[in-house]
């Protein structure tokens, strides 16, 4: 079976995300469980790397007010790794409050840091779980996620 890191990652999300409080585990019972659980050391590597990168040199993102209201505009290699529905799916997390700019900044980050080949917007909401999950004070954005990540019907409103 071939897994990628966002497997990884979700599995690891998953299996953490409702844990009661437990101390937070450290990267060698992470390694042993994630192999129990079939994942290959590549990819174990990878996904631990990657939640290290989560929250990595992110406080020097700091946006003024005037930000919040610009246009993001990706670059050529953003822009091919984010097609036109992953780019406007970020742009409506953004506009309905999910997302501030710093936040779509890390999960712009975070999605190109997943060297996957094919990016879509199933997993762009796990990633923004993730990302909101990481930050403190984020609940309310967070279980508003949550919604559209569970949510039956997963087409976009526009």
């Amino acid at each position: 079976m071939k897994e990628n890191v966002l497997d990884v990652l979700m599995y690891l999300f998953e299996t953490y995300i409702d844990a009661d409080e437990e101390p937070e585990p450290n990267q060698n019972m992470l390694r042993g469980e994630l192999a129990r659980a079939g994942f290959g050391s590549t990819e174990i590597d990878r996904a631990l790397d990657w939640l290290d990168g989560l929250t990595d040199k992110h406080d020097s993102l700091i946006f003024g007010p005037h930000d919040a209201r610009g246009t993001r505009i990706y670059n050529e290699v953003e822009a091919e790794r984010l097609d036109t529905s992953c780019r406007g799916f970020i742009s409506y997390l953004e506009q309905i409050g999910i997302l501030s700019p710093t936040q779509r900044e890390i999960l712009v980050e975070r999605l190109l840091a997943l060297e996957t080949p094919d990016i879509d917007v199933e997993q762009i909401k796990w990633v923004v779980l993730m990302v909101l999950f990481s930050q403190p004070g984020q609940e309310h954005a967070y279980a508003r996620m949550e919604d559209l990540v569970f949510e039956e019907n997963t087409g976009m409103v526009h």
